[in-house]
């Protein structure tokens, strides 16, 4: 694991969801300050409000990308094919490596994920 999983694992298990974690491990990189970083993400951990859908890791790298690489004039259609398709790079290299979008779900038991939130401070 990387300088930046490392930190955002230590975020994680101060009690900051998946998707805060990621961005504020990247703080550096976004420019983000910390409370800001921490609401925009905030949304996003659960699998997006605890309904379990897209794991709140995705969404925070894709946040991270977008605010590094993405577009903001509507008009630019070569930077929203450019975001899209690095978005959708990302999304492949992710699926490859933990075979899901939701890591609340198959990749770990309930036991394990009991587990880690009985570890972490503030869940």
């Amino acid at each position: 694991m990387g300088e930046y999983g490392k930190r955002a694992e230590q975020l994680f298990m101060e009690g900051y969801n998946c998707s805060q974690a990621v961005l504020l491990s990247y703080s550096d990189i976004t420019g983000l300050d910390d409370k800001t970083a921490a609401m925009l993400a905030s949304g996003f951990g659960g699998g997006m409000g605890r309904m379990r859908e897209v794991c709140g890791a995705v969404s925070g790298m894709f946040i991270v990308l977008g605010i590094v690489a993405g577009y903001s004039d509507p008009s630019d259609a070569q930077g929203k094919k450019s975001t899209y398709a690095a978005i959708q790079e990302l999304a492949s290299r992710f699926r490859k490596e933990k075979r899901q979008y939701n890591l609340q779900g198959a990749s770990r038991t309930v036991k394990a994920r009991r587990h880690i939130y009985t570890r972490r401070k503030n869940e």
